[in-house]
């Protein structure tokens, strides 16, 4: 039996259409089969440096370069607190409790040839590397969902409806790359909801923002900024969108935002009025989006690959977006998966054993993330101290940077665990009292 095509691919996103380009450019036939019709909005805004080696490899970086968006040259944090706090030989006087910044061309990066990446308007981005994809020869069906992919028969048949009309296409391999929507993930039922992160955002666009209200430094403003608050496990994310909007989204625990009966509306402003400079900032500026909510933050897959299939980018697994790992995470596990795939349809072989290159690597690397963000959510005050400590400062930029799928652990990372396990078994101890609500790692990947 001849498949309609080599692959299909389910969802049109940064992950869908990078795997997209790397088949094609491979010489494989690939349809994309996104439900949306692009451009559309979306969250996950500013990248990191690991997504530069695959725009170039996938020849994306060109259009995305014409697009003029704004580059991102590093990150920074600040903080409501003023205190300084002297512990365990960190010393944050003179920069403020739990401040710090970071930038880029402190550290070469294997395959980056420039020290700052983008902040990014999804709508604009998102499309610049479907139609790339479609460039190199994938066949891209927009306002196409796809409902179930049935794998009883000689090969996989997609179920899908456009409009009112339903149809199927056969393929020899299938790639979830369907985000959030998570369709493989549901249908084989290997989804497993985050008992850590169970947080929420609220986000919008304002134009005509003064991004330097909250740092005397104006050479940051197009940095990306998290702004803690004095509220537990809750931040603000401040990203430039184009020269004058400014992206503006607020995190917090899932069950803070239910508790508030009032409204997205009033929640959002209350909640920004706990840093006052803040606040100030945006009652300033001009609101040009409605508010919107994203929910169900992080969760993983107990599989990630079997015969004939595998899940890519937020279809697989999606962590915390603190350190902007989602896009970065899309385009290298399409780079990773695409390279597996590449070489099963050398073999004529498709099984589950033919993507374990793509699986361990994913799997390390997602591990990292997940301990990384989980430890800043657990003390903030260590994350901004090993920012700041010569010590482990170009090891936690490796990890900002995205640079975790081909080393071992970061030796932050476990200098970090150490001293969280110090904070959580004194109870006198300094840092005690800036412990958040959120527990140090329970439940890592599961694939």
């Amino acid at each position: 039996m001849t498949p309609d095509v080599d692959v299909a691919v389910i969802g049109g996103g940064p992950a869908g259409s990078t795997m997209a380009s790397y088949l094609a450019k491979a010489g494989l036939s690939v349809a994309v089969f996104e439900a949306e019709h692009f451009p559309r909005e979306h969250v996950g805004e500013s990248l990191v440096t690991a997504t530069t080696p695959v725009l170039l490899e996938t020849g994306a970086m060109a259009a995305v370069e014409a697009a003029g968006f704004p580059k991102k040259y590093g990150a920074a944090w600040t903080s409501a607190e003023t205190r300084p706090i002297d512990s365990m030989g960190y010393d944050t006087r003179g920069r403020g409790f739990g401040t710090a910044e970071i930038r880029f061309q402190e550290r070469d990066q294997p395959g980056v040839d420039r020290d700052f990446t983008y902040h990014v308007d999804r709508g604009k981005f998102d499309l610049i590397l479907l139609e790339h994809a479609e460039s190199l020869g994938a066949v891209v069906h927009q306002g196409v969902r796809v409902g179930q992919v049935d794998f009883s028969g000689e090969m996989p048949v997609l179920h899908m409806k456009t409009g009112g009309r339903s149809d199927r296409v056969t393929a020899r391999m299938v790639v979830d790359a369907s985000g959030r929507r998570t369709m493989l993930g549901n249908q084989l039922k290997v989804k497993v909801n985050d008992p850590v992160f169970n947080q929420y955002a609220i986000h919008t666009w304002f134009d005509n923002f003064d991004r330097s209200a909250l740092t005397p430094d104006k050479t940051q403003s197009d940095f990306i900024f998290i702004h803690f608050l004095p509220i537990t496990d809750t931040w603000v994310w401040q990203i430039p969108i184009t020269e004058t909007i400014t992206s503006i989204g607020v995190v917090t625990q899932k069950k803070r935002f239910q508790q508030a009966a009032d409204g997205r509306e009033k929640f959002f402003w209350d909640t920004v009025a706990s840093r006052p400079r803040l606040l100030d900032a945006l009652k300033q500026a001009d609101q040009v989006r409605p508010l919107k909510t994203e929910g169900d933050y992080s969760y993983a897959m107990r599989q990630i690959a079997g015969d004939n299939f595998l899940l890519v980018g937020d279809a697989a697994r999606f962590v915390d977006p603190i350190f902007s790992s989602g896009v970065s995470v899309a385009l290298n596990s399409a780079r990773l998966a695409a390279a597996d795939i590449i070489a099963a349809h050398e073999a004529g072989d498709f099984r589950k054993e033919r993507f374990a290159t793509f699986e361990n690597k994913m799997r390390k690397a997602v591990n990292n993330w997940y301990e990384f963000i989980s430890i800043y959510y657990r003390l903030n005050i260590l994350f901004t101290a090993f920012v700041q400590d010569p010590r482990y400062r170009l090891d936690v930029l490796k990890m900002l940077q995205g640079d975790v799928y081909d080393d071992e652990e970061p030796k932050a990372l476990a200098a970090m665990r150490e001293v969280v396990a110090a904070v959580e078994s004194d109870d006198t101890h300094l840092w005690r009292p800036f412990l958040g609500e959120l527990k140090a790692p329970t439940a890592k990947a599961v694939f």
